[in-house]
């Protein structure tokens, strides 16, 4: 794994921005981005404009014009310097272009990434969906906060196909993979299982053999996960620890899964109705008809025991 790792590395990531990737950026009105609070807690989170919000002086600069939305928990958090993970996603084609890099300056109008790493992902489990700007009226927002899942945030959980994780290595050590990163994860509703109301477990399927989030985790455990509402814009931060699953009996009945994710929640932000577009039904990703839910793999746990008693 080591070798294809460092093939993978040395083939994909730059420290600029090709021209492609410059017009990608250029046409979104989002951008997940993955950064550290003052604690060094990383957070998942969202920047959002009209396309055209993103700019590319040169190409190893990218400039957003736009900053945190109203209730988010970075907001008052970013300062020049800092380290943040940027991940472009264009849904309706499943494209997918990663920036990391340093804050090189911060306005009130917005903040420039000065470019360390630069790379595509492939579309493995990305939803189609169309979004636009929800053209109702202005509403309040509300920032609820709690140490544990609410109702609200395990019924969101329980049908997403989709959320993101933030993670860092900010340790010298770590070399030209230090800094912050922000990953996508998709799967079938049900792919996420609540345990209880600090507990989460998720599959890791195969993916681009980049591994940013793994190699992260190993090192520093705690991370940022984001769960997005697309029927109500609600946007729901989680703080977590977060433990990888090697081997194990739930490993091998979750079809698809080639390592387990336990997350233990420590704080849990829902940002109600911040996020301003309206989304479609998702199109469903053709990679996910070889995985698995929980509620499949509980059914295969239960055959085999059924089977050994």
């Amino acid at each position: 794994m080591r070798e294809q790792v460092d093939a993978s590395g040395r083939r994909s990531v730059r420290d600029y921005l090709p021209e492609q990737h410059r017009q990608f950026f250029s046409e979104l009105s989002f951008l997940f981005i993955g950064a550290l609070d003052d604690t060094g807690q990383p957070w998942a989170t969202m920047l959002t404009g009209q396309p055209g919000f993103m700019s590319t002086p040169d190409q190893h600069t990218l400039r957003i014009a736009g900053n945190t939305l109203p209730g988010d928990p970075l907001t008052g958090q970013l300062k020049q310097g800092d380290f943040i993970g940027g991940l472009g996603l264009m849904p309706t084609t499943r494209r997918r272009n990663r920036v990391n890099g340093l804050i090189a300056a911060l306005d009130s109008n917005g903040l420039t990434i000065a470019v360390k790493q630069s790379f595509g992902n492939c579309p493995k489990y990305i939803q189609s969906r169309e979004h636009q700007v929800d053209a109702r009226p202005a509403r309040y927002i509300q920032v609820v906060r709690s140490t544990q899942l609410s109702a609200a945030d395990r019924e969101l959980i329980t049908r997403a196909d989709t959320f993101f994780i933030a993670s860092a290595n900010i340790d010298v050590s770590a070399g030209n993979g230090r800094g912050a990163d922000i990953s996508h994860r998709g799967g079938r509703p049900g792919f996420v299982r609540i345990d209880d109301d600090r507990t989460l477990t998720a599959p890791d399927f195969i993916g681009n053999f980049m591994f940013n989030t793994m190699g992260n985790l190993l090192n520093h455990p705690r991370a940022g996960l984001l769960f997005i509402d697309f029927e109500s814009g609600d946007l729901l931060h989680l703080v977590v620890n977060a433990e990888i699953i090697w081997d194990g009996v739930q490993l091998k009945a979750f079809a698809g899964a080639e390592r387990l994710y336990r997350f233990h929640v420590l704080a849990v932000h829902r940002n109600v109705g911040a996020l301003p577009f309206k989304w479609s039904a998702p199109q469903a990703a053709a990679q996910l008809q070889r995985t698995g839910t929980w509620q499949e793999a509980d059914q295969v746990l239960a055959s085999v025991e059924l089977q050994n008693s």
